[in-house]
Parts: C-alpha cells; structure tokens; sequence
C-alpha cells in the first residue's frame, strides 16, 4: 500500500467514526427531546459506570466466581456512603484511596 491508500484509509475510518456521532448531534441540536427520553438518557453514564465496576468489585478474578468479601467491595460501601452524602468527587477518591490503604493492612 502507498501513501494514498493509507490516507485514503485513515479518512475513511475517520469519517466512519465521526458522522454516527456528529449526525445525532446535528440533527437534534435544536429540538426539545420529550421528558421520558431525556430521563432514560440521563441513566446511561451510571449503568456505563456500573457495568465497568461490577465486575472489580463482586467477581473474583482467579477462580471467577461470585464473592461478597471481596476488599475493593468492603471500600466501595463506605465510599459510596461518603460520596451519597458529600457529593464531593474529590473528597469520595481520596477516601476510596484512604480506606482502600488501610484494608491492605487488615487484609
């Protein structure tokens, strides 16, 4: 392959990627979306973020099995608790880190 084909590739996978993201951008930007989706939409970064932390947090990854006592678990419930009430990202990541240090001299 030359030059030409690479770029011609690269463009490609470049339009590609862009216009699914671009288009529903454009064509939505001045409509009111109805309230039903607008809320549906507003669940999707936390069932992306739960999907991503689900299996760190309840799956052992050795015999991947099921497990309740799982360190990073016992950190995330009063993390999650901190977080509930301060509504601080960076004072829930400093506990997190903060209880997540100690559970390793316990553990």
């Amino acid at each position: 392959m030359n030059f030409f084909d690479y770029l011609f590739l690269f463009s490609g996978m470049g339009l590609v990627t862009y216009l699914p993201r671009a288009l529903p951008l454009i064509y939505l930007a001045h409509k009111k979306l109805p309230p039903g989706l607008t809320d549906w939409l507003s669940l999707i970064p936390v069932a992306v973020l739960s999907a991503l932390l689900a299996p760190s947090l309840f799956i052992e990854t050795a015999d991947r099995s099921l497990s309740l006592g799982k360190t990073e678990f016992i950190v995330a419930i009063p993390t999650l608790i901190f977080a509930l009430k301060t509504r601080s990202l960076g004072g829930t990541v400093l506990v997190g880190m903060l209880l997540y240090w100690l559970a390793g001299f316990f553990t």
